[in-house]
C-alpha cells in the first residue's frame, strides 16, 4: 500500500511545482519591484484514510501544503463534506475526519485547498482540487440477493445433474484481493446435494425418489475466501423432484364381479375396474389387456383418460340363454414407463386380476332374422300385390307368437302395408315418378297368454324399391322466351333447347329432336348432348303479318318403349338494330291459370244461364202458339213488316214467325182490331193532303211511329211493301203464303236452277224437305 502513495506523490508533485511557478511569475510581472519572486507550489501528503477507524476522532487524514512564505498564509478548505465531515488546521494544513468512514457508502471524496492572506482574505495561491480515498477493510460478510431459493430436478436424476443457482453479494472493494471473493457450502441436505464456487447447485444422490420424499430444504452458507475473517451468511434452497414415469400401475382388489342384464346395449358400460399409478396423472398411461378367457371377441375393456380405469363394453348382444357366466383374466401395463429405471426382478404381482361377469335374464323383444328388409317391384305392376315378408322370433324360452304391426311409413300414405302375419303388401300399383323408394318401420310384438300385446317390441326397417319403367315422354325445358330479330339472317341461332324426363335416364341416355313441320322458316340442328339449337332457315321474317311463330318440337327418348312428346316453341319476332341488338319486342298476352274450382263455379254459372234463356224461350214460343189465333191484321202485317226489313232473304228463316201467317190462313179468320206492339203516334189531320186516300195516311202514321220509337229499327219503303189495302183485288204479293196455295204451277223446275233457288225449290215444290223447319 505504501508503494501505491508513493506513486501517488511523484504523479502529483510535477503538476503542483509547475503550477507554482506560473503563480510565480504573474506576481513578478505585476510588482514595479526591480528584484525576481521566488517560485511557489502546492505540497501535501497523498490523500487516503481507512474505514472504521476504532480510534478516538478526529482522525488524521492527511497534510496540505504550500511554498508560500507568509507569516499570515491561512489553510482552509472547500466542498461539500469540508468543515463537516473534514476539517483543516489553519497554520500546519492538517486535514482531520471528524466522523468514522464506511467505504460501502461512500468511496472517496473531492475537496478544494486554498491559501489565503488572514489580514486581507486575498488567495496567495490558486486553488487546487484533491481527492481523499477511503481504504477498504474486510468488514462485509456476502448477502444473498434473496433469503429463499426455488429449483426443481427430475427424480432418479445422475450425479452431478444440475439443480439451480444462488448468487451471494460482498459490499467490500472487488479490486483487493479476498475482500470480495465468495465461496459456497451446503450446511444441511449436503448428503443430496452439492454447490460449486459459481453457487449452481447439483446433485449427490442418484437415488432421488419422487414417490419416496418429493420435495428437499436445504441451507447454503456464502462466506468470504479462506484466511479472511469475515462473516458468513445463509439462504435456504426449496428443491422439488419432478415426476417421471417410473412406476407400473397396480390393482387395488385380485378379483372384480359384475352382473349386467342380457340387454344391455352393445357399447354400455358393463362395470369398471381400478388401478393404482403412483405417478402423477400426466404419466398414467394404463392399458388393459385379456391374459386369459376366450372373450376377446364378446368384451372390450377401454381406460378412462381421466381416471385411469378400466371400463369393461360388450362388443355384441349377451344372451342368457346361450352365455350366462364369462370368467377370464386381465393385466394392468403401461406402455410408456422408463424402462431405465425398471427392474424386472421386482415386477409386482398386482398387475394382474381375475375378472367374473354374471348375465341375468331378462323378458326380450322379438328379434328379427334379418336388418333390414328390401324388396324390389316394377312401377305400375298391377298384378304384384305382396312382396314377401317379415320374420322375427322370441328369443326367450317361452317362444310367444308375434303380431307385426306397421309404425311409421315414408312417404306417408297407405303405399305400403304388412299383415299381421308379416307379409308385405301393395294395395295399389307404386309410381316411380311419385318416389323411386318406399320405407316403413315394422314393430314385431309378443302376444301375451292372456292375448294381450307386450309392451316390449323390436322394429324392423322395410325399404321397398320400384324400378323405373319408361312411361314418360321427355319433356321441353323452358327456356327464356327465345326472339328473333326480323332481319336475321339464314342459320342465326335463334336459342339452344334441352329436355328433361321424370324416367330414370341411364348414363348413355340421349334425346332426339326434331321439328314436327318443315313448313316453317326454322330449322333444328342437334347438339348430341341432349341439347338442340334452332335456328333461322331462310331468314327476313315479317312483323307485320306474324309478330309470335309456334314452333312444334317433337322430343324422343331412348326407353323401351322410346315415347315422343310434342312441345310447342314460342319465337317472338322482334325489332333490331345494326348490330343485332333487340330494340322492340312484342309482349305475348300471358296465360291465367284458372283453378279447377273456379271453372266448375263458372261453368255451373253458364249452365243456369242457359236454362233460364231456354225456359224464356219456351215460355214465349208456348205464348205466341196460345195467341196466334187472336191477333189481328195489324199484327200479321208487323210480323210481315218486319221480316221485309232486314231479312235475309229466302235463305232467312230465323227473323219472322211463319206459323203464324201459316195459323191465319188456314183459319181464314179477320184480322181483329187490336193494339199494335209498335207506340201508335196520331199526326194531326190538318197535316194530311185533302183527298189522299188510306195508303197515304197508313204511309204518313208509320213515318211517326218510325220516327218516335227509338227501340225499332227505322221504316223505309220496304215496310210498306206487305201492305196492299183493304180494297185490292191482288190480294197480298208476299210470298210467304205461297206455299199454301192452291195454284197448280209445278215448282220442280226451281231445283235445276242451282243452290241459290235451292231454298224456293223446298217451299214450293211439291215434296219439300223435311230438314226445313219453320
Amino acid at each position: 500500500m505504501s508503494h501505491l502513495i508513493l506513486l501517488f506523490s511523484l504523479f502529483l508533485a510535477p503538476a503542483f511545482a509547475d503550477g507554482g511557478t506560473q503563480k510565480s511569475n504573474q506576481n513578478l510581472c505585476s510588482n514595479d519591484v526591480s528584484h525576481k519572486r521566488q517560485k511557489r507550489d502546492w505540497i501535501w501528503n497523498q490523500m487516503h484514510i481507512k474505514e472504521e477507524i476504532d480510534t478516538p476522532l478526529p482522525h488524521h487524514v492527511g497534510k496540505i501544503t504550500s511554498s508560500v512564505r507568509n507569516n499570515n498564509a491561512k489553510y482552509i478548505i472547500k466542498g461539500e463534506y469540508a468543515n463537516t465531515i473534514f476539517k483543516v488546521e489553519e497554520t500546519s494544513g492538517d486535514v482531520y475526519a471528524f466522523e468514522r468512514l464506511d467505504r460501502e457508502k461512500k468511496a472517496e471524496y473531492e475537496l478544494t485547498a486554498l491559501i489565503i492572506d488572514r489580514t486581507n482574505n486575498k488567495s496567495l495561491e490558486q486553488p487546487s482540487k484533491f481527492i481523499i480515498k477511503v481504504y477498504d477493510i474486510n468488514d462485509n460478510a456476502p448477502v444473498f440477493v434473496q433469503k429463499v431459493f426455488n429449483g426443481s430436478v427430475p427424480e432418479m436424476s445422475p450425479v452431478g445433474t444440475s439443480v439451480t443457482k444462488v448468487t451471494a453479494v460482498d459490499a467490500d472493494d472487488p479490486t483487493v484481493s479476498g475482500h470480495a471473493t465468495v465461496t459456497y457450502e451446503v450446511t444441511t441436505g449436503s448428503e443430496y446435494f452439492t454447490i460449486d464456487d459459481s453457487g449452481v447447485i447439483y446433485t449427490k444422490d442418484p437415488n432421488l425418489d419422487r414417490e419416496t420424499k418429493s420435495t428437499y430444504e436445504i441451507v447454503v452458507q456464502a462466506k468470504d475466501a479462506p484466511g479472511f475473517s469475515g462473516d458468513s451468511s445463509t439462504a435456504t434452497v426449496i428443491i422439488t423432484l419432478s415426476d417421471i414415469n417410473d412406476n407400473a400401475p397396480e390393482f387395488k382388489e385380485s378379483s372384480f364381479h359384475f352382473k349386467v342384464p342380457e340387454n344391455i346395449s352393445v357399447g354400455g358400460e358393463v362395470g369398471r375396474v381400478k388401478v393404482e399409478d403412483i405417478d402423477e396423472p400426466q404419466h398414467r398411461n394404463t392399458r388393459y389387456s385379456f391374459i386369459q378367457g376366450e372373450f376377446r371377441d364378446t368384451f372390450d375393456i377401454v381406460a378412462n383418460p381421466y381416471t385411469n380405469e378400466g371400463i369393461f363394453r360388450p362388443k355384441k348382444p349377451l344372451d342368457f340363454e346361450t352365455v350366462s357366466k364369462y370368467t377370464f383374466s386381465i393385466e394392468a401395463t403401461d406402455p410408456t414407463v422408463n424402462l431405465r429405471y425398471f427392474k424386472p426382478g421386482n415386477r409386482n404381482s398386482n398387475s394382474i386380476a381375475r375378472v367374473t361377469i354374471e348375465v341375468t335374464d331378462v323378458d326380450e323383444p322379438p328379434v328379427f332374422s334379418r336388418l333390414p328388409y328390401e324388396f324390389k317391384v316394377r312401377e305400375n305392376h298391377a298384378e304384384v300385390k305382396t312382396l314377401g315378408s317379415v320374420y322375427a322370433k322370441d328369443p326367450d324360452a317361452a317362444k310367444r307368437k308375434i303380431r307385426y304391426i306397421q309404425r311409421r311409413a315414408s312417404p306417408s300414405g297407405d303405399y305400403v302395408r304388412v299383415s299381421n302375419s308379416g307379409v308385405i303388401q301393395l294395395p295399389k300399383p307404386l309410381d316411380r315418378e311419385f318416389s323411386s323408394s318406399y320405407n316403413i318401420t315394422v314393430a314385431a310384438v309378443e302376444i301375451l297368454e292372456d292375448g294381450r300385446l307386450s309392451d316390449r317390441e323390436s322394429h324392423a326397417h322395410v325399404h321397398v324399391i320400384v324400378d323405373d319403367v319408361n312411361d314418360n315422354a321427355p319433356e321441353l325445358v323452358s327456356p327464356e322466351e327465345p326472339r328473333v330479330c326480323e332481319n336475321a339472317a339464314p342459320g342465326k341461332v335463334i336459342v339452344r333447347i334441352s329436355a328433361v324426363d321424370k324416367d330414370e335416364t341411364s348414363p348413355r341416355g340421349f334425346f332426339r329432336y326434331s321439328l314436327a313441320t318443315e313448313d316453317s322458316n326454322f330449322s333444328l340442328i342437334e347438339n348430341y348432348d341432349n341439347t338442340a339449337n334452332i335456328t333461322v332457315k331462310y331468314g327476313q321474317f315479317n312483323r307485320e303479318l306474324t309478330k309470335f311463330h309456334y314452333l312444334p318440337v317433337l322430343i324422343s327418348d331412348n326407353g323401351d318403349p322410346d315415347l315422343t312428346s310434342t312441345n310447342t316453341l314460342v319465337i317472338s319476332v322482334c325489332k333490331c338494330n345494326e348490330k343485332g341488338d333487340f330494340t322492340f319486342c312484342e309482349e305475348r298476352a300471358k296465360q291465367v291459370g284458372v283453378s279447377i274450382q273456379a271453372l266448375v263455379a263458372i261453368f255451373i254459372c253458364i249452365f243456369t244461364i242457359i236454362v233460364i234463356v231456354l225456359l224464356i224461350l219456351l215460355r214465349k214460343r208456348n205464348k205466341k202458339d196460345l195467341s196466334g189465333l187472336g191477333r189481328s191484321v195489324a199484327e200479321i202485317h208487323e210480323q210481315l213488316v218486319t221480316y221485309d226489313e232486314e231479312g235475309g232473304g229466302e235463305m232467312d228463316t230465323t227473323s219472322y214467325d211463319v206459323s203464324v201467317l201459316n195459323s191465319v190462313r188456314k183459319n181464314g179468320l179477320k184480322a181483329e182490331a187490336a193494339p199494335s206492339p209498335y207506340a201508335q203516334v196520331q199526326k194531326p189531320a190538318g197535316n194530311i193532303t185533302p183527298g189522299a186516300g188510306g195508303m197515304e195516311m197508313m204511309i204518313e202514321v208509320k213515318k211517326d211511329e218510325a220516327d218516335n220509337d227509338r227501340d225499332l229499327l227505322p221504316y223505309d219503303t220496304l215496310h210498306i211493301y206487305g201492305y196492299e189495302g183493304a180494297e185490292s183485288i191482288a190480294e197480298s204479293l208476299s210470298s210467304l203464303g205461297s206455299g199454301s196455295s192452291d195454284s197448280d204451277i209445278d215448282y220442280d223446275f226451281l231445283n235445276d236452277w242451282g243452290p241459290r233457288f235451292k231454298m224456293l225449290a223446298e217451299l214450293y215444290g211439291s215434296e219439300p224437305s223435311e230438314d226445313f223447319v219453320y
